[in-house]
């Protein structure tokens, strides 16, 4: 099949693009730069074309001969300041690319969502499947989450018989590869580079990058049209998380985890609090008012759904957590070296 993929130079763009290569089909990759992704193979079916996701005549050319499109392009940011730029990107982007998409002919959209669009809440004992309800009370004020929301259910309204629009859900992606400054493995990088004494309160989901690779060459075929499939690998605590990646790193593990409730309570009732400098304990890290709101919640999910239908298989997390540390260290020891 030929093959169109968006966001090819990003994290999850660059393994999906060795895998679709590895499964035989003929790819073009699209990014808003035209180059393509490092790291394939000589002599590989692949070229590169330009577009941006709002530029509707751009993606219709792009797209034509294409039988699939999988539509991986995202700008990600939980920061309040860059809303417009993501509902500009997830929203109507997302309404530019499937009109593309008819236009040109395509018969199947693989669409790249988040987890995040239904699987988030304040419960550590729940574990959200595809039927939750998207959790609007608390996505509502989370720009990006709530533009991904709207933007997937922008994409599988599209569904029909002549386009078929299966939604993939990851969770945090995680494993090998991402850019230096990459959102995905921040929280990782954040660790190692200072610590993290007292870990947020809530609960983290995070898969391999290189297993939702799979998953979208599975799509390709067995992905029901109008379905969405939520892929994860792992639901643990912070406080677990960031002991894990303490036995792999040697760093130390954080003393305890601030209290969930207490610490929604003041993130509601003090709109100041880290808004300039993050919040910290005085050692160790601070990290950003946006993302310790996000991580004072529980987002934990089950991938059965993508195992019975796709053959989904996540790997062992603490595999996915070692190579990621390994990554992230190998790239300071270049930096490192560069300068030594």
């Amino acid at each position: 099949m030929r093959i169109v993929l968006s966001g090819a130079t990003g994290f999850l763009g660059r393994h999906a693009a060795r895998e679709l290569l590895a499964a035989g089909h003929s790819l073009c990759c699209l990014s808003r730069g035209g180059g393509l992704p490092h790291g394939l193979p000589e002599g590989a079916a692949v070229e590169a074309a330009s577009a941006d996701v709002l530029d509707e005549a751009a993606l219709t050319a792009a797209l034509d001969g294409c039988d699939v499109f999988v539509h991986a392009a995202g700008l990600v940011s939980h920061s309040l300041a860059d809303a417009h730029k993501t509902t500009a990107v997830h929203l109507r982007g997302t309404e530019v690319a499937m009109r593309a998409a008819r236009a040109a002919g395509v018969r199947r959209v693989v669409y790249l969502s988040t987890s995040g669009t239904i699987a988030v809440g304040t419960d550590p004992d729940v574990i959200f499947d595809e039927s939750a309800e998207p959790p609007l009370p608390i996505i509502d004020r989370w720009p990006y989450y709530r533009s991904k929301l709207f933007g997937e259910q922008v994409a599988l309204a599209h569904n029909d018989a002549d386009l078929a629009v299966v939604c993939l859900n990851p969770t945090l992606l995680l494993g090998p590869g991402d850019d230096p400054q990459g959102k995905s493995t921040d929280a990782v990088r954040t660790f190692l580079d200072d610590g993290v004494p007292l870990a947020p309160p809530g609960g983290i989901a995070f898969v391999d990058v290189r297993d939702v690779a799979e998953a979208i060459v599975s799509a390709l075929s067995r992905g029901q049209g109008g379905q969405r499939y939520l892929l994860n690998g792992c639901n643990q605590s912070f406080e677990a998380f960031f002991a894990r990646l303490a036995r792999i790193s040697g760093r130390d593990a954080p003393m305890g985890a601030l209290p969930a409730g207490l610490t929604r309570g003041a993130l509601r009732w003090l709109p100041g609090l880290g808004k300039k400098d993050g919040i910290g304990v005085g050692v160790g890290a601070r990290i950003s008012r946006d993302d310790m709101e996000l991580a004072s919640h529980f987002w934990y999910c089950s991938s059965e759904k993508a195992e019975r239908a796709l053959g989904f298989r996540a790997r062992d997390p603490l595999l996915t957590l070692q190579d990621t540390v390994d990554d992230l260290q190998s790239r300071r020891r270049s930096v490192f070296d560069l300068y030594a």
